[in-house]
Order: structure tokens, then C-alpha cells, then sequence
């Protein structure tokens, strides 16, 4: 019996299973600080009471046949794992949650408010579903999930999977691993999400590697980094554009963040009227919303007394990496981009323009590979680099912003019919405003995360997003047009040549 147990493996003892963590989502697990927690954060609005026992049903059958969410993160002798929770119990993740009297949109903002700024417990998986039974004339879904387990993209098609077309089904996308789904609304689900910039992810590794053998000197060397550059290739010139980045602009909105924050979120727009606008203004849909947005924000700043005039910010853009077939396998696999806000434009429309021309310019850019090869890097350096790279990223943005388009058509869950959804990532290192934007069913809801110490009414910067529209939509009507439909030559070319 004796010379049995010693042949035995290591492995063959009992005990949990442990399977090694990418160094991209190493990096997500370690960037967790107490005045910005690396998790998403979400909320689902049903127009009717929710039954919390069937939801524990479908969390259970749709959301917990990933593996990866009956795993917790753990860190054994300096390498991060995931650990199979041997007292995993799905009644410890979907909790029922109270809001007194006839709660309503304000006190289910501050219950969000709340929870986005709690921890998740890490001796068990990272996630928990909290329902809030009665809210407004149904129920209300609040979900967080840390950031190490998957990217947006990973998790709105998790999300998906655990939905119906119907009251009583059938599922809106099933789960099928390592095939893509068939089904008509899966197709149509897929077909909105954000598309992949192909063949970018092994140059993306290649370039942390890169950057970690060199210590990431670049970010401490401007002569370094104008030497890198001068290099030749469209990695090694986004690596010293980068690295030569001015600090963003100084407002009420950058400082050292706190502990406590606050979420808001505004009546939605009908997406076919911002498709019209940005029809009839040669821009994208992303163009229409993102200067909306930086008109919010102007308006805001403006209302503060601030100064505003030929102000810029810059916000902090995640871009998807991956094919969407793959994103069951959840992870993260995505970049970013850093994309100027002109907040110094009055004119709706030459500010749309202005947008349009500098989100143009970020098409075809390296930073996405770049930003996931430092990511990358990060997981794998010490805890000193790691620093480096967040000072750099809240250095050179105030906001991290983010556009995700949903299904085109209302879906159901646990029985229930989802109104509306809202989803917020988290921001790293300094940075203290997360901006979201995300179509549903017709609608684009904004969403707007602050930290309370730097922006504490964040309400009143959401509620000037719809206004913000109007006025591009009805500076549109009132704009001479052309012949040739487009708008007066003169505003076009005076919003091209703005800075």
C-alpha cells in the first residue's frame, strides 16, 4: 500500500482542480484597487415581477454551465489560477435584494450606487446576481461579475444564452461550445455585436512581450520613445505615439478617485431616429451618440462655471479583439483606443463632425493590439510595471467609454420581458468617469458611472444627453441643404479643421 502512494501523481490527491489564468485576465484580477474595482456592472428592467426561484433555475442551467463560473481566482506562489469551488452553491450568488416602500428609479440608483463600490467575496466565484423583487411597476436585475472572468463582449453573449424569445421560450441563443449557434435570433444577436479586427491579437502578445523585455522604458524616455519610433512599422510608431501622448485636460472631472460612487442612467432614445440623423449627416451611429455624449459633458462643465472653450478629453474605447463565435470561451481578448472628445465645440453639428474625423482616424490603428499587449505584459511583470502602465492610462484619459449594440428585439428572462439593459465596465488606475451606451430592442440607453468626490450629481449630466440630441436633430432640419443632400460645404469644411 505503501509503494502505491508513492507512485501516485501529485495530481491524483484529492483536492480542488486548478487550471493556469491567461496573463490578459492575470491583469484584470490584480488591477482591482479599493477606489476602482475591476468589475462589470449591470442592471436588467422587467416589466413584471421576476419569480426568484426560477431565476435560480435558469442562472443555474444557462449561466453556471461555463465552467469558468464555478471557478474562483486564486494566486499560488506569485501565478494566478482558476480553482474549482468545492463549496460552489448558486444560492450564495443569486441573493434577493429590498428597496423600501414604492421604490422607484432613484432608490434603485442608489442601491447601485452601493453595490458597484462593494467587493466581490474572492474565497468564492466572483459574481452575484441581486434581485430587487419590487421596483417601479415590475422587478429589477443588478448583476456584477469581476473583470478577470470576460470582456463585454464574452458576457453579453452569456447573457444572451440565458434568455428567451418568448415568455415560455424558445431560447434566444442557445449554448452550443465550440460551434456557432444557428438559430435565427442568434444570428441576428451576432450580427450587432461589435466585429473583431482580425489577426491582431498574436501582434498584440508579440508587442507586450516587446515592451516587458524592455522594461517599458519607452513610457519613461521620451528620447526612447521617439528613437522606437522612428523605427519604421505601424506597431513601433503607435508604441512611440503613445508613449508621447500629451496629458489629457485638466477638469472637475480627473482627480484622485475615492471609495464611493454613483451611477445614473436616462430615458432612452429611438435608435431609428439616430440612424436618420447619421444618415443625413454622412456619420455612423457611434459618431451621433459619441457627440452627444461630449455635448452632455460639455454642458455640464459649462453649467459649473468651468471653462470649456477649446477644451478636449480624451475617452479611454475598448475594441473587440476575437471572433464572436469564440466568445463562450470567455477570457478577454480586446484592445483600446484613446479617442478625443471635442468638448470645445458649441455647434452640435461641427462637433459631430469633429468626432466623425477623429474616430476615422483610429480605424485600421495598432493601439488595440498594443494597449492588449501591455495588458498582456502586465499579467506576466512585476507588480512595478503594472503600476506603470495604470499611471499612463489615467494620464492620458478621463473617461472610459463604451458602445455596445444589443439584440434588435425584446427578450425574455426567467419569464419576464426585459424593458431595458445597462452595463458599465470598470475603470482602471485613476480614471473616474465610465461612460456607456447600448442599444436594445429600438432604444440606446446611456448609462453614466462617477466617482462621488469628482462628480457627485452625475444625473445631471445624463439628463442633457437627450437634450443634446434634439438640438443636433433640429440644428439638422435647420441646416440650408444642397442639391446633392449633404450638408452646407462651408459648415463641413469649418468642422474637418478643428483641432
Amino acid at each position: 500500500m505503501r509503494k502505491l502512494r508513492r507512485r501516485l501523481p501529485k495530481n491524483s490527491m484529492p483536492g480542488p482542480q486548478r487550471v493556469k489564468m491567461s496573463t490578459v485576465d492575470t491583469a484584470w484580477l490584480r488591477m482591482d484597487r479599493p477606489h476602482n474595482l475591476m468589475m462589470v456592472c449591470g442592471v436588467m428592467m422587467f416589466d413584471r415581477a421576476v419569480d426568484h426561484a426560477r431565476l435560480v433555475r435558469v442562472v443555474e442551467e444557462r449561466f453556471c454551465v461555463f465552467p469558468r463560473f464555478r471557478q474562483r481566482a486564486v494566486e499560488r506562489d506569485g501565478t494566478a489560477c482558476w480553482e474549482d469551488d468545492e463549496r460552489f452553491d448558486v444560492a450564495r450568488h443569486v441573493v434577493r435584494d429590498a428597496l423600501p416602500g414604492r421604490a422607484g428609479k432613484r432608490e434603485l440608483q442608489a442601491l447601485v450606487s452601493r453595490l458597484v463600490a462593494t467587493p466581490l467575496d474572492p474565497a468564492h466565484p466572483m459574481w452575484q446576481f441581486h434581485l430587487v423583487e419590487r421596483c417601479g411597476g415590475g422587478s429589477a436585475l443588478i448583476l456584477r461579475i469581476h473583470h478577470c472572468y470576460a470582456d463585454g463582449i464574452a458576457l453579453v453573449r452569456v447573457m444572451l444564452s440565458m434568455t428567451d424569445a418568448g415568455p415560455e421560450g424558445p431560447p434566444a441563443m442557445p449554448f452550443a461550445p465550440g460551434r456557432r449557434a444557428r438559430s435565427s435570433a442568434a444570428r441576428a444577436a451576432e450580427g450587432m455585436l461589435v466585429q473583431p479586427l482580425s489577426g491582431m491579437v498574436k501582434s498584440a502578445l508579440a508587442a507586450g512581450a516587446s515592451l516587458l523585455g524592455r522594461g517599458a522604458g519607452l513610457f519613461h524616455d521620451p528620447a526612447a520613445a521617439v528613437e522606437f519610433a522612428s523605427q519604421g512599422g505601424a506597431l513601433a510608431a503607435e508604441i512611440g505615439r503613445i508613449a508621447l501622448m500629451g496629458q489629457d485636460s485638466a477638469t472637475r472631472f480627473k482627480g484622485k478617485p475615492g471609495v464611493a460612487k454613483r451611477v445614473a442612467w436616462a430615458d432612452p432614445l429611438p435608435l431609428a431616429e439616430v440612424k436618420a440623423v447619421g444618415g443625413a449627416l454622412s456619420a455612423s451611429v457611434n459618431d451621433v451618440l459619441l457627440s452627444c455624449v461630449t455635448g452632455a459633458l460639455r454642458a455640464y462643465l459649462a453649467d459649473k462655471g468651468d471653462a470649456v472653450d477649446g477644451l478636449t478629453l480624451r475617452a479611454v474605447v475598448p475594441v473587440n479583439l476575437r471572433p464572436i463565435e469564440k466568445a463562450w470561451q470567455l477570457g478577454n481578448q480586446f484592445g483600446l483606443v484613446f479617442c478625443d472628445l471635442p468638448i470645445g465645440i458649441e455647434n452640435p453639428v461641427e462637433r459631430l463632425y469633429a468626432v466623425r474625423t477623429n474616430m476615422h482616424a483610429l480605424k485600421g490603428s495598432w493601439q488595440p493590439a498594443l494597449t492588449m499587449g501591455l495588458l498582456s505584459a502586465m499579467g506576466a511583470a512585476p507588480s512595478a510595471l503594472q503600476e506603470l502602465v495604470l499611471q499612463v492610462l489615467a494620464r492620458n484619459g478621463t473617461a472610459v467609454m463604451t458602445n455596445v449594440p444589443g439584440p434588435v428585439h425584446a427578450l425574455y428572462l426567467a419569464g419576464a420581458k426585459i424593458a431595458s439593459v445597462i452595463v458599465w465596465v470598470p475603470q482602471s488606475g485613476d480614471i473616474g468617469l465610465g461612460v456607456s451606451i447600448l442599444s436594445y430592442a429600438g432604444n440606446v440607453q446611456f448609462g453614466l458611472l462617477t466617482d462621488r468626490s469628482l462628480c457627485p450629481d452625475p444625473e445631471r449630466v445624463i439628463e442633457r444627453f437627450g437634450a443634446e440630441f434634439e438640438k443636433l436633430l433640429l440644428t439638422t432640419l435647420l441646416s440650408p441643404w444642397p442639391d446633392r443632400g449633404d450638408l452646407d460645404p462651408l459648415l463641413a469644411e469649418r468642422a474637418v479643421a478643428q483641432p
